[in-house]
């Protein structure tokens, strides 16, 4: 079984999973693009083409690249089959441990054993993601940030049983997607979840004891703090659901300061979950925009 360096696998077409496809795919790689639910592909396809369409619009992206791009991007859900000869798999599925070994545990026995298996999580341990490995040394966390078109960071995690040569192969990769990078050794929450966690957390925790409404906590910190967007607003893009599971994550590794708020949970209960649901802390229309 033979890699394609120039081709990588992306499981979940979720945001996360979109964006990466999207960044690969701009940068000349073959982007195999992977999801159990078949619509949910037809729609990351589309928000793909719209955001090379946009990208060509603000003159970021040349007309021929997008056009590539678009012929780059595949979709499928047969998981074994995308894996087979990519030199590259990217997870980005659901923060659930047990979710992220079946994927692991596939492509693994559907992939070269040159393939680099990274897992795009924003807060769990990589050490025990990739323990499910028969050669975890071939395991990495590359924490891509949202939205993955415009954020120029991958944070790229280094398990216990993490080689060097996979450290310098994932972050050749990042690099070629057009990210800078940092490498940091494997704890909970890593570098940037750790502190955007306790932020968003607080804002959370500041608007449940009504200390001011949510356009001026998130107004505050991007005028006082220089934040591009403010915690309540980087909630609702993240989505809440997302961010609950984190919390909950940190919580039992790292402690009680990490312990989400009542006004979380009920949000997450009520569905409120935020961008993609049409209403968390803001309401937002069919495009995601703010209403």
């Amino acid at each position: 079984m033979t890699t394609e360096p120039d081709t990588v696998t992306i499981v979940g077409s979720g945001l996360m999973g979109r964006g990466i496809a999207y960044a690969a795919a701009v940068a000349g790689w073959e982007a195999r693009l992977v999801d159990v639910d078949a619509g949910q592909l037809d729609d990351a396809v589309g928000t793909i083409h719209r955001d090379l369409d946009a990208g060509v619009a603000r003159g970021k992206v040349e007309a021929d690249a997008a056009d590539r791009a678009r012929s780059l991007v595949s979709t499928t859900t047969d998981l074994a089959a995308a894996c087979d000869g990519a030199g590259l798999v990217i997870e980005a599925v659901v923060e659930r441990m047990d979710v992220k070994h079946e994927v692991f545990r596939t492509a693994e026995a559907a992939s070269s054993p040159q393939t680099v298996l990274a897992t795009n999580t924003s807060s769990m341990s990589i050490t025990e993601i990739i323990a499910c490995l028969d050669d975890p040394s071939r395991g990495v966390g590359m924490h891509f940030f949202n939205p993955v078109p415009k954020m120029k960071l991958c944070e790229l995690i280094r398990g216990l049983q993490t080689s060097a040569e996979t450290m310098d192969r994932a972050e050749a990769a990042a690099q070629a997607f057009g990210k800078q990078t940092v490498r940091v050794e494997d704890g909970p929450g890593f570098a940037t979840s750790r502190v955007n966690a306790l932020i968003g957390n607080e804002g959370m925790r500041m608007l449940e004891e009504g200390i001011a409404s949510p356009e001026d906590i998130d107004r505050a910190v991007k005028l006082g703090l220089n934040h591009p967007m403010g915690p309540l607003e980087m909630g609702d893009l993240v989505g809440w659901d997302t961010r609950l599971l984190i919390l909950d994550y940190l919580a039992g590794t790292l402690g009680e300061r990490f312990r989400p708020t009542n006004l979380h949970r009920r949000m997450v209960a009520a569905g409120r979950l935020g961008r993609k649901s049409g209403h968390g802390i803001y309401r937002y229309d069919a495009d995601g925009n703010r209403l």
